[in-house]
This record gives structure tokens, sequence and C-alpha cells, in this order.
């Protein structure tokens, strides 16, 4: 929803409902200005529908062409119906220092990523 303004003193208006009334008993909407005793009754209905925009993700490791350089180990593939046993790997310390590093997989099959602590 649009911002709207006061047209008397400029001040933001907020979104309130009035007060019950024998004909209106659960009240009206309304912009109310804070400052002045300027009141706008909302009359129409009104919607408004704003698309979620996918965040890019970056890559961390460099891009798919730094997998290629990076360490192989054997190990399965967690995806369905992929039996690939082997899978590039790097390791990144996450947590604290006492923690164990965090380890990257991307399976040289089928390109699954996955991560073990």
């Amino acid at each position: 929803m649009p911002l709207i303004f006061c047209p008397n003193c400029s001040n933001a208006l907020t979104f309130a409902r009035s007060p019950s009334t024998n004909a209106h008993p659960t009240g009206i909407n309304r912009f109310e200005c804070r400052t002045c005793p300027y009141v706008f009754e909302v009359v129409k209905k009104y919607s408004e529908e704003t698309g979620m925009k996918e965040k890019e993700v970056e890559e961390v490791f460099g891009g798919e062409d730094e997998w290629k350089n990076a360490d192989s180990c054997e190990t399965q593939c967690p995806a369905e119906g992929c039996n690939g046993e082997r899978a590039y790997f790097y390791q990144v310390q996450i947590r604290s220092a006492d923690e164990p590093m965090t380890t990257f997989l991307r399976c040289t099959t089928c390109g699954k990523r996955w991560r073990e602590n």
C-alpha cells in the first residue's frame, strides 16, 4: 500500500478503525493524521500483490569451475536414483574452533550438493 500523506500538514497518515456506530457496528477503516484532525475514510476495497524476488546465491567456493580443481573422495551420493560413489569436497570452519570442520560435497556423477558436519 502506498504511503499516504496528510494534505493539510504533510505528515504520514496512520491506518485505524473508526469507533462503531449504529450504521457501522464494526467501524470503518480510515487513515488518520496524528498532528491535525484530518481523517480519510476508506470506502473501497484495496488489495495489492507484491512478487518475491529470488535472492541470488553467491558461490562461496568460486563457481562451477572451482569444483573441478577440488579434492575428491569415495562416498555414496545421497540423491535418489544416483549411484555415484565419488564426490568433490572442501572443508570450512564455520563454527567455533573447538567444533569439527564442515565438509561440503558435490557428487561427480549427478552434481547433487550436501554437507557433513
